[in-house]
């Protein structure tokens, strides 16, 4: 089998590649729609592939992988990957897992992710309402994780939070040290949310990146009471091209509260420090930025070595839970296959056996392509 083409195009929101072979075996996989600038990145790792055998993924992931990055430029390998095992898999009559050792499990658990609510206000008791909208949502999440300080408008919308200036055109610093009212309005955000949460949700949160490692001891030390599932990208985070796992050893080593961050790293390599210094005590690879199937595993599993919990950003498998995606816009339940009904119950996925990654476009998906992308099935 050869690969004779790469293709990418944008249906609704979501970057959509396509790999073509001369077997007429396709291979599908995207990325988050906030990156729907990336066909040409994308299509920049199509002279590298064709020709090449695309069951052979570590072959010809070896020819592209040192020419990706740290979020976002690593997701177009990434998304390659995930396209090559797709093939893969459906070449063997056997889903991605079975190729990758078969599944450990027959259910894994999911957090909120994309299901979330706009906040009507910044005071604890609208964190306190929006937590009790999020934890009576149908999928009955047994985790939910919430935005908060430089994670979302907390810091650019409470005067004084921070040290820091917010412009009149809306732009802001993205990091500085928070005042002693901004810390106590974190704080008091926090306790309303897990008072809604009680024993019976953990709660997680998104906190950076942005956030200084003092202030990070401090806050974390404070609600070490709340019993936190995890308190993430505080230091690092989002579009952040490097790791800092110094800073963050030192938060990890002054607190009990759990610390969480990986989400913006690129291959397995740039985990390496982290885990081996037990820098944190849970990593969250997103399979869509680290290099795809293959890197969220080897991460996992060396993270499995050191006592250190896998919670993947985005789609993916974790060892403690994974990042519940919604279809954006909603029609895109109506152009996908294979995707269970309700796919979310009781806060846990079925994991199914379909060939491949499982989930494939029928044709009500040509309606929605772009007008300079008609081809794109073809």
């Amino acid at each position: 089998m050869k690969i004779t083409d790469l293709k990418c195009t944008v249906i609704g929101r979501n970057p959509v590649l396509r790999i073509v072979t001369d077997e007429g075996i396709d291979g599908f996989a995207q990325v988050e729609p906030s990156k729907h600038y990336l066909t040409p990145h994308v299509l920049f790792y199509r002279d590298y592939i064709l020709g090449e055998d695309p069951t052979c993924v570590e072959s010809v992931m070896r020819k592209i992988r040192r020419l990706g990055a740290f979020k976002p430029w690593g997701s177009s390998v990434s998304a390659i990957e995930m396209a090559l095992w797709d093939i893969a898999g459906k070449a063997a009559d056997l889903p991605v897992h079975k190729l990758l050792g078969g599944k450990v499990r027959d259910r894994v658990r999911v957090y909120n992710g994309a299901v979330r609510f706009p906040l009507d206000g910044f005071e604890p008791e609208d964190y306190a309402a929006n937590m009790a909208r999020m934890k009576a949502t149908p999928e009955n999440f047994s985790l939910i994780k919430q935005g908060v300080a430089f994670h979302g408008p907390m810091a650019g919308s409470v005067p004084g939070f921070y040290y820091g200036d917010v412009s009149s055109s809306g732009h802001r610093q993205n990091r500085g040290a928070l005042t002693e009212k901004g810390l106590k309005h974190l704080i008091a955000c926090t306790e309303a949310m897990k008072d809604v949460c009680g024993d019976e949700v953990g709660l997680a949160l998104d906190c950076g990146p942005g956030m200084l490692p003092h202030d990070v001891i401090r806050f974390a030390r404070a609600v070490e009471h709340l019993n936190l599932a995890w308190i993430e990208d505080t230091v690092t985070g989002d579009y952040v091209p490097w790791v800092h796992a110094d800073q963050y050893l030192e938060i990890t080593r002054s607190t009990s509260t759990p610390i969480h961050t990986g989400e913006q790293i690129y291959l397995r390599q740039n985990f390496k420090e982290l885990i081996e210094t037990k820098a944190v005590n849970v990593v969250g690879p997103d399979p869509c930025d680290v290099g795809g199937i293959s890197e969220l595993k080897w991460s996992a599993e060396y993270a499995d070595l050191h006592g250190i919990l896998m919670a993947p950003h985005g789609t993916g498998d974790g060892l403690f839970a994974f990042e519940y995606p919604t279809g954006d816009p909603d029609w895109w339940y109506d152009i996908v296959d294979g995707l269970p009904g309700p796919i979310v119950q009781d806060s846990y996925i079925d994991v199914w056996d379909t060939p491949g990654i499982g989930v494939t476009f029928n044709e009500k998906a040509r309606g929605y392509l772009p007008d300079s992308d008609r081809d794109f099935f073809d």
